[in-house]
Order: C-alpha cells, then structure tokens, then sequence
C-alpha cells in the first residue's frame, strides 16, 4: 500500500546534489546529473523530493545556483510526483523570497526551518512562519533543534497550525513521544518521519510522511519498508528497517552528506564529493560507512 493523498505524505527524498569534479577543483552544480537523479528516483517509487535541504548542501550554493536546482527537480519530475524546496535562510524575508521562486518554479509546497541566525523565542518563530506563508504555497515546518538550536516544540507547532501556517513537520527532534503530544495539541497536523533512525516509531505514532536521506542511494529498499510500515506488516518492514539501521543512523550524525553520498557511490549511483566546509569521512568513519553499506548490497537490497 502506498499514501500520496497530499503533496507531502509518503516518501519525499531529501536529495543529495551531484557535482561535476570529483578530485576538488571544480565542484560545479551537475544540474544534469540532478536532473537524471530525481528521474530514477521516482522510477523506483518514491513519491518526491526536497531539493536545497541540509543534504543538498544549499549553504554552499550561491543565488544562481539554489534557483536553478529547484527548477529542474520541477521540470525533471513526472506527473504527480512531488517537488517541496527547502527555503531554510538567516532572515524570513529571503525565505519568503524562495518560497515565492518555488511557487513560481511550480513546486507543490516547501520546507521551512525556524530563524537559525540566532536562537529565536517563540514570538519570533512566530512572526518567520507568518511572514513565508505569505508567498501562499502550502508550508512544511523543519524541526531540527540539534542544528538551529531553535526547537519547534508541540505547543509552538500547535500554534502555527492553528494560525494556517504550516500543514505538517518533519520531527527530527529524536523525541518520538512528541508525536503523541502533537496528535493531541495539533490534530489536524500531519507529521512526517525526519530522522531516518526512528522513522519506525515515529510511524506507528502516526507519521503519514518520511522525509528521508537513504533512498539516495536504497530506494526500492527504503518504499518497500515504508509501504510495509504503512500496511502494518511488520513482519516484512522490521527486518528491512533493523538491515538498513546502521546506515539509517547517520542521517542524524554530523557527517550525514559524505556518508549518504558514499553509500551512493558504493551503490553505484553519483554522490561524490561534497563543497568545503565538508571534508571527506575520516578513515574510521569511511570503514565504518563502508562496511554497512556492503553488507546491505551483499543482503540484495537496492
């Protein structure tokens, strides 16, 4: 069984970018390759992408370039297959910007992450969500207390909600009890798995989305176990959710892009290398990536 009744439910890969220079020197935007990536990706069944999250590195991109990736997931993406930008920036006036360039672009909804110049109370999430809801396309809320070190707790998701400004979250809090407390404070609110490693929990708690790294590179292994969590047959989603565990853990580590794109590339897919400030894994990390992630290929999983 598959969900796809809104934009945002089901499985909405947060996409790496592919750069044309694997030895450092060039690093230019592949806008190709991306273009061939979000093809494949919804071949294997996934069901959209967010394009300039944290994973595709948007902090490294410039104006020219940020814009450019999201019109072409639009334009690569086939019919009924979703499109949700991240729009995160320092000020809500610049996201509000992207949203609108989203929305232009013809992209189904974005992705937004509280103010992260600072540590903003609540007032000031407040008033960010209020201004990019005024581009008027449909806002998906970012959680990621452990980044912006702003926290969108349930009282303050409830809060947005109840004003119209978002219609989900992705929860990367790590807290999975939190999706009792937004059932009952935000009902109408539809949550969406963010951290890879608790997308179990946070499914049985009633996720209706995930928003996921590792179908970068295990696509058809990552929708077989949503699509099974999603039926309630946890015979067949357990087992693939306990194979995929050790690579799924580090999309809440610090070195999630390089260990997400040296999966792909194990995997046979473009990651690549990454824009400074990100430095190639350690050689004990890259063992350790390394190791999962052959043992995955070895089980047949893809």
């Amino acid at each position: 069984m598959t969900e796809n009744t809104k934009p945002w439910h089901g499985v909405t890969v947060a996409t790496a970018l592919p750069f044309t220079s694997r030895d450092g020197d060039d690093l230019a935007v592949d806008l190709d390759a991306y273009a061939e990536h979000v093809r494949w990706l919804a071949a294997n069944g996934c069901q959209g992408v967010v394009p300039n999250g944290s994973l595709g590195e948007y902090q490294t991109l410039t104006t020219d370039e940020r814009a450019a990736v999201v019109r072409t997931a639009v334009e690569a993406a086939p019919e009924g297959f979703s499109v949700i930008p991240g729009i995160a920036a320092y000020g809500a006036r610049e996201s509000r910007l992207w949203a609108e360039q989203a929305k232009d672009a013809g992209a189904d909804a974005v992705m937004l992450l509280p103010p992260n110049a600072y540590r903003a109370d609540e007032r000031a999430v407040l008033e960010h969500y209020r201004e990019v809801a005024r581009a008027g396309i449909p806002v998906v809320a970012y959680n990621n207390p452990i980044d912006t070190k702003v926290d969108l707790t349930p009282e303050i998701l409830a809060a947005l909600h109840g004003e119209g400004l978002i219609v989900a979250v992705k929860e990367f809090s790590g807290d999975t009890r939190r999706a009792y407390q937004l059932a009952e404070l935000a009902p109408g609110l539809d949550l969406l798995a963010g951290s890879d490693d608790v997308t179990f929990e946070l499914e049985v708690g009633g996720a209706v989305g995930w928003i996921s790294g590792y179908p970068n590179a295990f696509p058809d292994a990552c929708m077989r176990m949503w699509n099974a969590f999603r039926a309630g047959d946890y015979g067949t989603g357990v087992p693939l959710y306990r194979s995929l565990h050790p690579l799924l853990r580090w999309d809440s580590k610090t070195e999630f892009v390089q260990a997400i794109k040296l999966s792909m590339d194990l995997a046979g897919r473009n990651g690549g290398m990454c824009r400074p400030p990100r430095v190639p894994l350690s050689p004990e990390h890259d063992a350790i990536v390394r190791t999962a992630t052959e043992k995955v290929l070895a089980e047949g999983l893809r």
